[in-house]
């Protein structure tokens, strides 16, 4: 009963200020009946901090209503935690919404605003249809929770439902009376005017007038996990697009051409590398079959991850793959060409072999060790 002369009471207010009556008689049908509320412990007087974001509208325990957050500071535009989760039925809500639509049209000046015909669905409205007694109120639209319908009942109090195809919805047009769902908004929204519009209390009123806000605050329920879970659109498992599946091909080509190039050159390491490289794997307590078998371990994980469709976990597995291929062959790059500059000399002290030298250098360390082996002989010098 409370809740259905409240309706009442916000429809006309509503009409109040869409006649453009005077703002004192609007404030007696908005302060009518709030004495209780006035005084109780979580009383919100002044709104000009405020904003509420309506989320989507769901049926909950049979009662459709909307789920909102309300939060402190208005400039951050809802992106800070939220003082909570609430919800209100949804003729209450949208009963709200249009007394702050209403109100924001007669701040900026537009005195011949009409109430939308579709309002009178804020209320149990009977009607025959077929010859036959079903009534109507506005309530969440069947399939989605970001929007508004008209439901259709069997009773004058409008919770039995009448139901066809497992639908309640009716074709009845409610666009222009739809809730702003998933956008932050002002619990006080300042326009300009002209000073002969305006009296010394004018200010005051709109800031403890918010009446979005402060409808919403007064009916909310506190929205728990359950209440918070139910209208939860799915999330669609986002599969490989074309561009996707290009770079998922390039990167794979890329660590497979770098895996033969590492086998080619491994093939062709020097026993004094191979040697260094399994003593270094052996401190580490690890083998060769060892690294082989976590490798393709990886490689399955991958393609794994990439058959489930889990996009962020497989590109960077492959980037670690492909960065320590990438990262090894590298090495095994520079040993080798370390090694093939390395200076090799043999038992008796000659150098066998310098990777850096050409045919002439060759030749003068030739003539040099000739030199040295006959250090101490008298060579005689030749007669021209």
């Amino acid at each position: 009963m409370a809740l259905r002369s409240s309706l009442w009471q916000s429809i006309l207010l509503l009409l109040c200020l869409s006649l453009g009556r005077s703002e004192e008689v609007a404030d007696d049908v908005y302060n009518y009946g709030n004495d209780d509320y006035v005084n109780s412990d979580d009383y919100i007087k002044y709104w000009t901090e405020y904003a509420i974001l309506p989320k989507r509208c769901i049926v909950y325990n049979n009662v459709d209503v909307v789920v909102f957050s309300v939060f402190e500071h208005s400039y951050k535009q809802c992106s800070d935690d939220p003082m909570g989760t609430y919800i209100a039925p949804v003729p209450v809500f949208l009963n709200g919404y249009l007394q702050q639509f209403a109100q924001e049209e007669y701040d900026q000046g537009y005195d011949d605003y009409v109430i939308p015909e579709s309002s009178q669905y804020l209320d149990c409205v009977q009607q025959q249809v077929s010859g036959r007694n079903l009534y109507f109120q506005i309530g969440c639209t069947d399939g989605t929770s970001q929007s508004l319908s008209v439901n259709i009942y069997t009773d004058n109090t409008c919770t039995e439902r009448f139901l066809e195809d497992g639908y309640d919805d009716s074709a009845v047009d409610v666009s222009d009376i739809q809730i702003p769902f998933k956008r932050c908004q002002n619990c006080v929204n300042w326009v300009d005017m002209s000073d002969d519009k305006i009296d010394d209390m004018f200010y005051e009123n709109r800031q403890t007038q918010a009446p979005m806000c402060s409808t919403a605050w007064r009916y909310k329920e506190t929205c728990n996990r359950k209440c918070q879970r139910t209208g939860l659109e799915p999330r669609e498992k986002e599969g490989w697009n074309t561009s996707d599946k290009i770079l998922l091909a390039i990167l794979t080509l890329f660590g497979m051409v770098m895996l033969i190039t590492i086998l080619r050159k491994r093939q062709k390491m020097s026993n004094k590398d191979a040697l260094l490289e399994q003593a270094a794997m052996s401190a580490a307590g690890l083998q060769q079959v060892h690294v082989i078998g976590i490798f393709i371990l990886v490689v399955l994980v991958v393609a794994v991850f990439a058959l489930l469709g889990l996009k962020n976990i497989t590109w960077a597995l492959l980037l670690v793959i492909n960065t320590v291929l990438f990262g090894y062959l590298m090495k095994l790059t520079v040993d080798s060409g370390v090694s093939a500059g390395e200076t090799v000399i043999g038992p008796d002290g000659t150098i066998i072999k310098r990777g850096d030298s050409d045919d002439s250098s060759v030749a003068s360390t030739a003539e040099n060790t000739g030199r040295n082996n006959n250090a101490g002989t008298y060579v005689l010098p030749q007669l021209a």
